[in-house]
């Protein structure tokens, strides 16, 4: 037997005597053999009796989808085993037919009442595959069975199931759109779902049928407030855009007083400015009176749900997902007070770490926003840096972003940044640098005249582009104050030379023209030479020619008389129909004959009018009428599918529409409702009064709705996040049901203080743990859940927050901070972990390590009352409630050492003793490690030399004559990293101080019988001269 036929055996196929045999590798004869044996083999594994078989061809049918190929001629053969009794072979049957149903609808149709079938199976993932494979059979002759299914699937006990139903509503919905009625009720039942796997999809399906039912938001806006941060992602970011909408027509503007005060203050003055009108400075002040009397009249009060939305969507804006991030903060931007919109900025600055995808869209939205609320950026104003390795849009973007923010305070900043740009080898990023220049100038009087030199000076670049974008601006920086500047106009005019972009020379011309008087002398000779290449120029030079020659001829007709006439005469005969019309035009208008109207009279006026200055503004001044983070407002034009953000009411609709009436009917959980009843008639506080503590009094607001009630939802781990502490609640309570209810609390505070914990407790505190991770707090830190007892944090010593502790690495040096027989038994070792301490970038991170060496338990760890020299900070680590005797616990605290050497001093307290200690740094953990390539440190050494570099001469020591060794030594005495270097006798490290940021560069060069040479580049001299001794010190001993 033939190793191919074994083969064919093997895998079910079935090979007879003179038959050929086909591969069954796609790529093997696929361009000679006949298309009717392809996937013969499936086919027959398909027909198998045996389900091993079945299921092997599925996987091979499904990979073959996966990797594009088609394997639509296979589906007579999969339909059929959709009534395979094999459960994992009917998923992958189900898979395969959501994937052509459509394609093959009569063969699918022929299977519906399999697919009707597959709706009643006991297994959820079948009903669903089940419900998916019929919505995408697109005939409309199957929409009154696909009804049918959506609304019993609306009603299963499977919330994947019902979110299965919500996504096949808008199928159904395109489908056939007279079913909007039917559907509309099905979303609305969808809506009253409590659990959070359905609530992003059923919203989608909302946005897609009816988004214009806002009643149907009305009673579960609440509930889709608290279960908003449960919600998948995708799910979030489509409630969030759906709730932004909802409350600019539920609720008042929370600025409205401020609009009001700039509506009368803004002083609606004309184009051209006429400040001088006193009688309209009176009307203005009068306005500005009004709107304070009317802000007095009318206090704004936040309505409670409006306050709820906005506390519950701020801690998403920690979000790993960028969609989430920007989903908020548009959110913020159109319905948050002014004073609380800025926290979106630092989360807007965080997204600008992620692809160049995710910048670009986040810089569109932070280019709109910084138009509107600079001061919100500002303090940011270093992450708009441009860097070389960002692409072109991203760098125009970002140009953006820093122009709008320019102020006369950072403006020099900017200012030299943009001079660095100008050097780039990106000639369109080059260009619009030269524009935002041009654009501070206009903003910005003080640094006017600074920014027309700069762009003088650019005049005389190599590159032709740079000076022609140049000219542009300093063009429409001259039309501001033209009788200062006739030296910068001489200039230019002596560039026309050189310059041979067209809308540069347009634009010499044009100037020259437009302050002919101003130089009288050199304007008749650029109107000469002009003439003579007249015939070679672009049309846009042409004409700029032809209205210099008219101007001329008004100003001073005896030297330009006959140059004029010549210049007429070469246009009279263009190629161009506009310069042919232009030049006849300009000669009836200025030349005056007898058949010229009243109109050459007018001549002078026409042409030498004083015109205004033009206004430079930003290219995203009026995008903010589209709703941030959509496609709309990307393109800056309406996308198909748009929703126009609807406008604030001027009254507040009625609050009470979103009241839920507490229903007395039975639970679906008898023995969890019974309790709760029993709970309720002895305490009058809500279920949730615990949890919701923390978020404030606005909540108490929402104590009739189903969110906040607890009394209408079954166990509440659905409703919000405090699922776990109801559970909890409800273990304690079914123990002391009986009991009145003083004695439940002091029974309840002595377990907080005195039970001894158990292995049950300590599984429950784990549990507990689990949200914690999930849901990041602001300063990086994880926050824990309602306070815990003393026994149930003895259980946690063990557990670490990936955040709080940093595992310390074998090479970390550590230092004694307190010792045992000081400490009383307690002792106290720290070491610098080397490592970003996340609620503050410029800190050093600090990690601790607490041993209770005696035989009573310490509590209470905490820092007390810091002494630090000026400048620096301590962040403290969190208060170790209790350290048990012979345990060891960890903490993370960080140390701002404003890069000197100096200690920190504090006490470190128990609750029985204080004790005195004190942290100094070695300089080499005052810096972080950077990575540089070999070029970018040679050149930042470059800028570096003189008074900023030491250099030493040393002998290794004889166990130091290595590369690897040196290194070691080296990066053990300095949190430096290691630079690429091409020479093997070079050994190269970079770094920048933790607080300063200044660069720190470090070279061993090593030479003949262990003599080696040692420099240091940085800034700071201090810091320079310690940290050479530090290395010294590690190379030689």
């Amino acid at each position: 037997m033939s190793a191919s036929s074994a083969f064919n055996d093997e895998k079910g196929g079935s090979s007879s005597v003179g038959e050929p045999e086909y591969g069954h590798d796609p790529a093997s004869g696929g361009i000679f053999s006949s298309d009717y044996k392809r996937h013969d083999d499936l086919k027959e594994m398909l027909d198998s009796n045996k389900d091993s078989l079945k299921l092997e061809a599925m996987k091979r049918i499904v990979a073959m989808i996966a990797r594009g190929k088609n394997a639509s001629d296979l589906f007579p053969a999969v339909v059929k085993n959709v009534a395979c009794k094999n459960i994992e072979v009917k998923k992958l049957v189900y898979v395969y037919l959501v994937r052509y149903a459509e394609e093959q609808q009569d063969l699918a149709l022929l299977s519906i009442s399999t697919f009707q079938r597959g709706l009643k199976d006991p297994n959820q993932l079948i009903r669903a595959s089940a419900l998916r494979v019929l919505s995408s059979i697109r005939v409309t002759i199957i929409v009154p069975i696909m009804m049918l299914a959506i609304k019993e699937a609306a009603s299963d006990m499977s919330p994947y199931v019902r979110k299965t139903a919500a996504h096949a509503i808008p199928k159904l919905y395109s489908l056939d759109p007279e079913q909007k009625d039917q559907l509309i009720e099905v979303i609305e039942k969808l809506l009253a779902d409590k659990t959070t796997l359905v609530a992003g999809s059923v919203v989608m399906a909302f946005e897609e049928v009816c988004p214009e039912r806002i009643d149907l938001i009305h009673k579960n806006y609440r509930k889709l407030c608290n279960l908003l941060i449960d919600v998948e992602e995708w799910g979030q970011v489509v409630i969030i855009n759906m709730l932004t909408r909802y409350a600019r027509t539920q609720f008042l503007n929370p600025n409205i007083n401020e609009s009001l005060l700039e509506e009368g203050g803004g002083g609606e003055k004309t184009f051209y400015g006429s400040d001088e009108d006193e009688d309209e400075d009176e009307e203005e002040k009068e306005k500005k009176a009004e709107a304070a009397a009317m802000a007095k009249r009318k206090p704004y009060v936040m309505d409670p749900d409006h306050r709820l939305l906005l506390r519950n969507t701020k801690p998403l804006l920690q979000s790993r997902n960028a969609a989430v991030v920007m989903a908020v903060a548009q959110l913020y931007f159109h319905l948050a007070p002014k004073a609380e919109v800025g926290v979106i900025a630092k989360a807007l600055v965080r997204l600008l770490r992620s692809h160049s995808e995710v910048q670009y869209v986040v810089l569109q939205n932070v280019a709109t926003m910084t138009i509107k609320r600079r001061g919100m950026f500002e303090p940011y104003l270093k992450s708009f840096y441009i860097r070389s390795t960002d692409p072109t849009q991203i760098k125009i973007l970002k140009l953006e972003v820093l122009t709008n923010l320019a102020n006369e305070t950072n403006i020099s900043t900017i200012l030299r940044e943009f001079q660095t740009y100008i050097k780039s080898m990106d000639k369109d990023f080059v260009a619009a640098t030269i524009q935002a220049i041009g654009r501070c100038a206009t903003n910005i009087g003080e640094v006017r005249d600074t920014c027309l030199n700069g762009l003088v000076q650019l005049l005389s670049n190599r590159d032709e582009l740079v000076v022609a974008e140049s000219v542009v601006v300093i063009k429409k920086l001259l039309q501001m104050q033209p009788e200062k500047h006739s030296d910068i106009i001489k200039h230019m005019a002596k560039l026309t030379d050189n310059i041979q972009v067209p809308m540069a020379r347009a634009s010499i011309l044009w100037l020259i023209g437009e302050y002919c008087e101003h130089v009288p002398k050199i304007a008749p000779d650029v109107l000469r030479k002009m003439a003579k290449s007249f015939t070679n120029e672009e049309d846009i030079v042409k004409l700029q020619i032809i209205n210099l020659a008219a101007k001329l001829y008004l100003t001073n007709s005896k030297q330009t008389k006959l140059l004029t006439q010549y210049v007429l005469n070469l246009a009279k005969y263009d190629q161009n129909y506009d310069i042919r019309d232009r030049a006849r035009f300009i000669r009836q208008l200025i030349v005056p004959t007898e058949k010229s109207g009243a109109l050459s009279k007018y001549a002078k006026k026409l042409f030498l009018a004083l015109k205004p200055a033009p206004v430079l503004e930003s290219p995203f001044k009026d995008r903010d009428h589209f709703q941030l983070g959509s496609l709309s407002h990307l393109l800056n034009a309406k996308a198909g599918g748009y929703q126009e953000l609807p406008d604030w009411p001027e009254a507040a609709p009625d609050p009470s529409v979103r009241n839920v009436e507490v229903k007395e009917s039975v639970p679906e959980w008898t023995k969890c409702s019974s309790r709760e009843k029993r709970k309720e008639k002895k305490v009058e506080k809500p279920f949730y009064s615990d949890s919701e503590g923390e978020s404030g009094p606005t909540e108490s607001a929402d104590s009739e709705s189903d969110s906040a009630s607890g009394s209408e939802s079954g166990s509440g781990s659905e409703e919000s996040g405090s699922g776990s502490e109801s559970e909890e609640s409800e273990e304690g309570s079914d123990s002391e049901e009986e009991e009145e209810d003083e004695e439940e609390k002091k029974k309840k505070k002595k377990k907080e203080t005195k039970k001894p914990v158990q292995e049950s407790e300590r599984e429950h505190i784990k549990s507990r743990l689990v949200p914690v991770r999930l849901r990041p707090f602001p300063g990086g830190t994880s926050r824990p859940p309602p306070p815990l007892s003393p026994s149930a944090l003895l259980g946690l010593t063990a557990v670490s927050l990936p955040s709080q502790t940093i595992a310390p690495s074998s090479a970390l040096k550590n230092y004694e901070l307190l010792h045992r027989i000081t400490g009383e038994g307690l002792s106290v070792e720290y070491c610098f972990s080397r490592q970003p301490f996340s609620p503050d970038a410029n800190m050093v991170a600090v990690q601790m390590q607490f041993t209770n060496s005696a035989t009573a338990d310490t509590k209470n760890l905490h820092i007390e009352d810091a002494k630090l020299q000026s400048g620096m900070r301590v962040k403290e680590f969190p208060e170790i409630e209790l350290l048990p005797a012979g345990e060891t616990a960890t903490a993370v605290m960080g140390i701002d050492f404003c890069d000197s050497t100096q200690a920190a001093n504090f006490q470190l307290c128990t609750h029985t003793r204080k004790f005195f200690v004190s942290i100094q740094p070695p300089v080499g953990e005052l810096m972080r490690s950077v990575f540089l390539t070999e070029n970018e440190f040679k050149k930042e050494q470059g800028q570096l030399m003189g008074m900023n570099e030491i250099t030493e001469k040393l002998t290794l020591d004889a166990k130091c004559r290595n590369e690897h060794a040196i290194v070691q030594r080296v990066t053990a005495a300095a949190n430096l990293s290691r630079v690429p270097c091409g020479s093997d006798r070079e050994c190269r490290f970079a770094g920048r101080t933790v607080t300063s940021g200044s660069l720190v560069l470090v070279t061993v060069a090593t030479g003949e019988d262990g003599s080696a040479q040692l420099t240091v580049n940085c800034e700071k001299m201090v810091i320079g001269t310690m940290l050479v001794k530090d290395i010294l010190l590690a190379l030689t001993q």
